[in-house]
């Protein structure tokens, strides 16, 4: 389990394929590279800052479409072309002033296996690598690319004591 508290979370941490996305890679016609991010996925990820935690995207590879959806969303940090996420990750801790307990990263295949480890609380996706998901803290019922961020958003959210006073800004009655 977490090395710490689950409320000593303040940044979560997602991998893009297979997280964000379904992994899938799609190219039209003329050779570009197109994503689909699920709107669900989206609504997490403000639901997460809204509550105070900062975000942060680390991806192997490189795409105008990651950049332009964490703009979308707000994401704080973005972090492109990096194969070794843990070391990355690492990083990215030391130079926004994070211990690694305060990070929840949340990966699904061999490459983020690193970093689920060493991250204070790791998150992997229904359809991960069985070494990920042997090693992470919250396994997620739904496949990546499919709200299975939304669902880890909302469990955090749940661990931490945050999620009704987040809910309830969306309620009318409130």
């Amino acid at each position: 389990m977490a090395s710490l508290s689950i409320k000593a979370i303040r940044l979560l941490v997602l991998d893009v394929d297979g997280v964000l996305t379904d992994g899938r890679i799609t190219y039209d016609s003329e050779g570009r590279e197109l994503k689909s991010f699920h709107i669900k996925d989206g609504l997490g990820l403000k639901l997460v800052r809204s509550a105070g935690l900062k975000t942060a995207i680390i991806t192997g590879r490189t795409s105008p479409m990651v950049e332009r959806r964490a703009r979308e969303l707000g994401i704080d940090w973005i972090v492109q072309g990096r194969e070794d996420k843990a070391e990355a990750l690492q990083a990215l801790a030391e130079e926004q002033g994070f211990a690694l307990a305060e990070i929840a990263y949340m990966g699904d295949d061999l490459p983020d296996l690193a970093a689920v480890q060493i991250a204070g609380l790791g998150l992997t996706v229904a359809d991960g690598h069985e070494r990920v998901r042997q090693a992470a803290d919250f396994v997620t019922r739904l496949p990546g690319g499919r709200g299975a961020v939304r669902e880890a958003c909302e469990w955090l959210l749940q661990q931490q004591g945050k999620l009704n006073a987040v809910l309830a800004s969306y309620d009318s009655a409130s």
